[in-house]
């Protein structure tokens, strides 16, 4: 008979139709969704994936209810760019955010997973700008009102391709709950917490070092500074005249017109001399004092630095504890200020200018060129970020920190995994204040005022501010877009109002999240959400992610070829195969690496189990009435009835340690290797004889593949859904009960399906050895007498393919599997030499990699000097030579005479 099932080789040709039906067939319930009694013989994910996610958010399916009794279970996303799409990044980080959403709801939580978007401050203001070159103007041309009426028009046009994706993917998020980080609710919330930390005094505006973008033209923060080894020149100059000259080093020569002096060590005799005097500082009319400061590192190069307090943050630490005066010699294009020669370079032309003038001078010492040093690059734009001492607002963020450490260190908050606290920590308990304003028109705009006699007012949301007419203006600055973004968990629910959702959905459950935002996000949320929100932390578990790289472990880059569009793959083998492969490769902190292979593997499992359940669909299987008692059912029913009460308990131990990849790995094992090709393949000859065994194995095959759908539907919700509601004929899985370990186990059961697997596997081994093709049939005795394998001789036949022992039966080999023995008739069947030969080469390969490892362990000088390591790899290979030797041993001693 033509085999039910397909190999896992044919099934990457793609979906195949499946054999037979018999008289047991059972009629798929009505569900509505296909007029054909039957599934389609193939899954086809572009036909079925959008219409069926409508048809969700339509019957809101996805929508909480804050008046439900039900416990609460809530995600904020982490809100994408309004100027993004969606990226590998995201998909793997939205799905497994779906899967914990999706399984929640399904075990009777009211699940909220609130979606929304980052308004994204430069980056949307970068865009905006340049539809505006593109008509050859500048936002200064158009003016602030203008150019913020026409963000919001491109925010319209343009904004939020990423939620249509994010539909795409599968995303079941209450769309119905969508906020922007700018809506009228969260710009209320927004002025709110400002006016609050305002009062308390933990923002102030001082002038500070900040890092500066001279493209963007805006202050950012030490975080959205990209760091990267660039090739640049280490110059060695000589300052002062005679006895009093000092030789400092720098990279950013053009810095030398702001020194306001030279620093040396307390303890460096080498200047003592120096200290408390003053020197010449070339190519100006200045001299500068020599101070003594125990930041500089009498080791390090010549052991004096030059002092530019304008233009670095060490510099200006220095400058402040000796009163020095800070000099801003560039603009904020980075163009040069400072009277003379150079006024009006470009810092990079100012640096060569200068190198060459002091050059002329002979104040040149050493000149080191390419000098590898890191330098900070803006993250929007790339451009390299120039240190400025500027006026700006800032957070005092030493008692939010130190609260935000506390909410972890007491267990308020769990990291996962735990090995990313001290990641977490590092940063918390070292944070320095953080610059919040940036000098942007696309944002928050600071909500102070100022009155013509110096006066400055903050302002509430439900306060007026003072008139312009009498003179006030308002700053002209907008704030971080991390300010707002980290309000997001409870912004987005209504907060400073007290709502509904406010109450029943905060604290949320879980952030889940990139390990490389830590610093960014997690630790802002942190800080507002214990500050806003009376010491209850945002969230209970903060569970961070790896990045998604390639195949090959390397970081993806659109400016790289390995970077890959997640809609591509989606389009070409269907979301639920890009989902679950991004699943099945999620180990807790650990990044993902992806290939194209994985998702067609993932394709193939997918239509695995679609031909499954069509097979089961066709041969029985049922959902209807209750399962029949352990008495009335085979061992194979029971063995795969304890089996799955166990992987639901293990499914759902690894969700709750955030365990994708172990859970994902385990389900594809049991569905593909325990249900499909041994339960299924098991229970084949039942189902053709009929009768009660395959009334009572069609509803335990009902129940399994209920139970499995359900388990799989978090991470591939698609073809779940149309299989189950198919299978069951009731309206959607999403919000189905979610599956208990009933307590079910059978420990006989297993013991005696392990036995039959044993015998099996051990025929196919042999088989496979013998050269026989898959699907040959072969005469063979079996001998079960004293073993487990009686009842089963019926389906071991078919699954080796072993006809009955008839006339002229001879026993060319014969196979002991534990008490079990396997005869078989070989005769004709293989080429006997050309067998013979083939083992007797393998065995004199076994044989010589045997005595390569004993002469080895036998040599005493080796095993003196050889790590352990290398010791037990010897050992392991040489067990390995003696299993091949006793393997091929035995098979030459089964082949027939000849």
């Amino acid at each position: 008979m033509e085999a039910l099932w397909i190999s896992s080789r044919e099934q990457s040709r793609g979906p195949t139709r499946i054999g037979i039906v018999t008289d047991n067939t059972h009629p798929r319930p009505d569900s509505g969704q296909h007029s054909d009694p039957h599934l389609p013989t193939q899954y086809t994910p572009a036909e079925v994936e959008g219409p069926l996610y409508e048809r969700w958010v339509e019957r809101g399916y996805f929508e909480a209810d804050a008046k439900s009794d039900k416990p609460p279970y809530t995600i904020v996303i982490p809100p994408p760019n309004v100027t993004g799409t969606l990226h590998l990044g995201h998909a793997f980080q939205h799905t497994l955010m779906d899967a914990l959403t999706r399984r929640k709801r399904m075990q009777g939580y009211e699940a909220l997973w609130l979606p929304g978007m980052d308004h994204a401050g430069i980056a949307t203001q970068n865009k905006v700008e340049q539809q505006l070159a593109e008509e050859g103007k500048s936002r200064q041309d158009v003016g602030r009102e203008e150019f913020v009426a026409r963000t919001w028009r491109w925010k319209e046009e343009y904004g939020g391709r990423i939620l249509g994706q994010m539909r795409r993917l599968g995303d079941g998020v209450d769309w119905s709950r969508e906020r922007f980080t700018m809506d009228e609710g969260l710009s209320k919330a927004v002025q709110t917490i400002f006016k609050k930390l305002y009062d308390d005094e933990l923002i102030y505006r001082a002038e500070r070092i900040i890092n500066w973008c001279p493209r963007c033209m805006t202050a950012i923060s030490d975080i959205e500074v990209d760091y990267q080894d660039d090739d640049g020149e280490l110059v060695s100059l000589r300052y002062g005249e005679g006895d009093d000259t000092v030789v400092v080093a720098t990279t950013r020569v053009e810095t030398m017109l702001g020194d306001t002096a030279v620093a040396v060590h307390p303890d460096d005799a080498r200047y003592a001399h120096l200290v408390g005097r003053r020197i010449k500082l070339p190519l100006t009319d200045r001299t500068i004092p020599v101070v003594a400061d125990e930041h500089v590192d009498p080791e390090f190069g010549t052991g004096a630095v030059k002092v530019t307090p304008a233009h670095d943050p060490n510099d200006f630490a220095i400058g402040r504890r000796h009163n020095l005066e800070s000099l801003t010699v560039m603009d904020e294009r980075a163009v040069i200020t400072a009277p003379g020669p150079f006024q009006g370079l470009d810092r990079f032309e100012a640096r060569s200018a200068i190198v060459e003038a002091l050059r002329e001078q002979g104040r040149i010492v050493a000149e080191k060129r390419p000098y590898v040093h890191s330098v900070g690059h803006c993250s929007r734009c790339k451009t390299t970020i120039e240190p400025r001492l500027s006026l700006q607002w800032w957070v005092k963020v030493e008692p939010l920190a130190r609260a935000a450490g506390d909410a972890v260190r007491d267990g308020r908050v769990r990291i996962h995994p735990q090995e990313m606290e001290k990641r977490y920590f590092d940063w918390v308990d070292n944070m320095h204040d953080w610059c919040i304003s940036r000098q942007l028109w696309w944002g928050h705009r600071i909500p102070v005022w100022y009155g013509p006699n110096g006066e400055q007012v903050c302002v509430g949301p439900d306060e007026q501010p003072p008139p312009a007419a009498e003179g006030w203006t308002q700053d002209s600055d907008v704030l971080d877009t991390w300010f707002s973004s980290g309000l997001w968990p409870f912004s987005t629910l209504g907060w400073p109002e007290q709502t509904p959702d406010l109450a029943k959905f905060y604290p949320t459950d879980v952030l889940l999240t990139g390990h490389d935002i830590i610093f960014f996000w997690v630790a802002r949320m942190m800080m507002f959400g214990l500050y806003a929100m009376d010491g209850v932390a945002p969230f209970h578990t903060i569970a961070l992610t790896g990045l998604v790289r390639d195949e090959f472990g390397k970081k993806m880059s659109k400016s790289n070829p390995n970077s890959v569009d997640p809609l591509d793959w989606m389009n070409a083998y269907g979301s639920d195969a890009v989902r679950f492969t991004l699943a099945r490769g999620a180990n807790p902190g650990a990044d993902v690496p992806i290939g194209e292979d994985w998702v067609q593997a993932s394709r193939n499992f997918a239509n695995k189990v679609w031909n499954a359940t069509r097979f089961a669909l066709m041969n029985g299987a049922t959902v209807e009435g209750p399962l029949p008692a352990p008495e009335e059912m085979s061992a194979t029913d029971r063995w795969v009835l304890s089996r799955l009460n166990t992987v639901v308990a293990e499914v759902d131990a690894f969700y709750d340690d955030y365990q994708f990849a172990k859970l994902s790995d385990g389900l594809y094992h049991f569905a593909w290797d325990e249900v499909f090709d041994w339960y299924v393949e098991l229970s084949k000859t039942t189902f053709l004889k009929g009768g009660d065994p395959a009334r009572v194995s069609g509803r335990v095959l009902g129940e399994v593949l209920d139970v499995t759908l359900r388990l799989l539907h978090p991470i591939v919700p698609f073809v779940t859904e149309t299989l189950w509601t198919t299978l069951t004929g009731k309206e959607t899985v999403v919000t189905a009960d979610w599956p208990r370990d009933s307590g079910f186990r059978d420990a006989a059961a297993e013991a005696e399906i392990a036995e039959v697997q044993r015998l099996v596997t051990e025929v196919r081994r042999f088989r496979n050895d013998q050269g026989l093709q898959p699907g040959q049939r072969v005469p063979a005795e079996l001998t079960l007498a004293g073993t487990l394998l009686p009842p089963h001789e019926d389906a071991i036949r078919q699954l080796l393919r072993l006809q009955p022992a008839g006339e002229g039966f001879h026993a060319t080999a014969t196979l002991p599997v534990g008490s079990a023995r396997v005869a078989l008739d070989l005769s004709g069947a293989i080429d006997v030499a050309a067998e013979r030969k083939r083992l007797a080469k393998d065995l004199a390969a076994a044989e010589k990699e045997k005595q390569q490892a004993e002469r080895k362990l036998g040599n005493d000088s080796f095993l003196g000097k050889a790590p352990e390591k290398v010791v037990e790899g010897i050992r392991t290979r040489l067990a390995a030579a003696d299993e091949d030797i006793a393997r091929i041993t035995a098979q030459l001693a089964a082949l027939p005479a000849g």
